[in-house]
This record gives C-alpha cells, structure tokens and sequence, in this order.
C-alpha cells in the first residue's frame, strides 16, 4: 500500500468510504472486488474512528486548559 493513502485527510477517507459503501451496496461487484472494496473499507473505517478519537481527545484537554485558565484568573482577582 502506498504512502500516501495512510496521508490522506479523515474527509478524503470518509469519502472514499461511502464510495466503497456504494459499490458493495449496488450489487455489481465481483466476489473478489468486494471482498477487496470490504477490507479497505474496514481499514479506512478504523483510520477514520482513530482520527475521531485523537480530535475528541485534544478537545478535552483544551476545554480543560480553559477552565484551568478561567478558574487560575478568577483566583488572581
């Protein structure tokens, strides 16, 4: 697999996802292609849930140093 796949953005990733969704839904793929299509979508799926989990946790923490920040100048006054 290439480099570049694993570079791609979490949008660019679900996209391809859906278009994956959208083959295997229409019918009209082969067993092998689909097999194929099934196995690059559940690594994109993990990609994306992985990208998810990283954004909710930095979001967390920077709420945190907000309120950090609010209760450190409340104490100052």
């Amino acid at each position: 697999m290439s480099k570049t796949k694993s570079t791609k953005s979490f949008e660019e990733k679900l996209k391809r996802l859906e278009q994956i969704s959208e083959m295997l839904e229409s019918g009209e793929v082969q067993l092998e292609e689909s097999i194929s299509l099934f196995e690059e979508g559940i690594k994109l799926s993990k990609e994306c849930l992985t990208i998810l989990e990283n954004a909710e946790l930095k979001i967390t923490q920077l709420k945190k140093e907000v309120s950090n920040k609010s209760t450190d100048e409340g104490e100052d006054e």
